[in-house]
């Protein structure tokens, strides 16, 4: 299948007064409809500044993005929140809308302006809360719902939004465990279910090799490994997340442990 998404050799990173300092470089990556990808590296390796870079948050340092063949960097905002939706780990201030107000907001790109929304965005929107499995919470308050209730919503926003690409940066942080397996399931449905190309940074390594068709691994050398997760998992590329040499990967359990 041809990639929806693709960067060709990007450079992300950051600027500190005149100097640039480069975190990740020569990035050749890319994006399908249809499968969920996870983004896994150690804490400060770049995660959360390559998906700025890749969402146009932050310009990156060089490189180029492509969607669809057109220059993501050329596009105005509005053109490139039809094409990714983001789900970030910002906690917006949403407290005194209602659910339904909140998701509503994914419809601000097709909707001009003044945001006002006919009946097809209503349907739009009542139909991004239940696929978000966040319908029963329609009418409650953002202030009054847990943090699982919360990331549920945001991304019925992001659904919202009807983008072929969502973005998110850790979405189970901050999650119990049943939440954040409920939150990876719903990830993979959207994908394999809606077509939606799903790119997921993320800590939880059991969960993201278990649900994720492929992987992004950001090296301790700050290279960035791509491919099926079973491939690999099977080529012992786990091992390259951390500079610990006691830690080692173990595929029987799926997550890390103490030589």
């Amino acid at each position: 299948m041809k990639p929806i998404y693709t960067t060709q050799d990007l450079a992300v990173g950051y600027r500190n007064g005149k100097k640039e300092v480069t975190l990740l470089s020569g990035l050749n990556l890319s994006l399908e409809s249809g499968k969920l990808v996870a983004l896994l590296g150690r804490n400060g390796a770049g995660k959360s500044t390559l998906l700025r870079a890749l969402t146009c948050d932050e310009r990156p340092l060089s490189g180029s993005i492509l969607t669809n063949g057109k220059n993501l960097l050329e596009m105005s905002q509005k053109e490139r929140s039809r094409l990714i939706g983001l789900v970030s780990t910002e906690r917006i201030q949403a407290g005194a809308l209602t659910v339904t107000e909140l998701v509503g907001l994914g419809r601000q790109p097709h909707t001009g302006f003044l945001g006002r929304l006919d009946d097809e965005d209503r349907e739009i929107v009542r139909q991004a809360m239940i696929d978000a499995g966040i319908s029963d919470k329609a009418g409650d308050y953002v202030a009054s719902l847990s943090d699982g209730e919360r990331q549920k919503a945001m991304i019925a926003r992001a659904l919202a939004q009807q983008t072929p690409i969502i973005i998110l940066d850790e979405p189970t942080a901050f999650l119990d465990v049943a939440s954040r397996i409920e939150t990876m399931r719903l990830l993979q449905t959207l994908a394999h279910d809606r077509g939606k190309a799903v790119l997921l940074s993320s800590h939880d390594i059991s969960q993201s090799l278990l649900l994720a068709d492929e992987l992004w691994l950001i090296t301790t050398d700050r290279q960035v490994l791509t491919g099926s997760t079973q491939e690999l998992v099977n080529q012992g590329a786990m091992n390259y997340l951390f500079t610990n040499r006691d830690i080692h990967f173990n595929p029987q359990i799926l997550d890390y442990s103490f030589l």
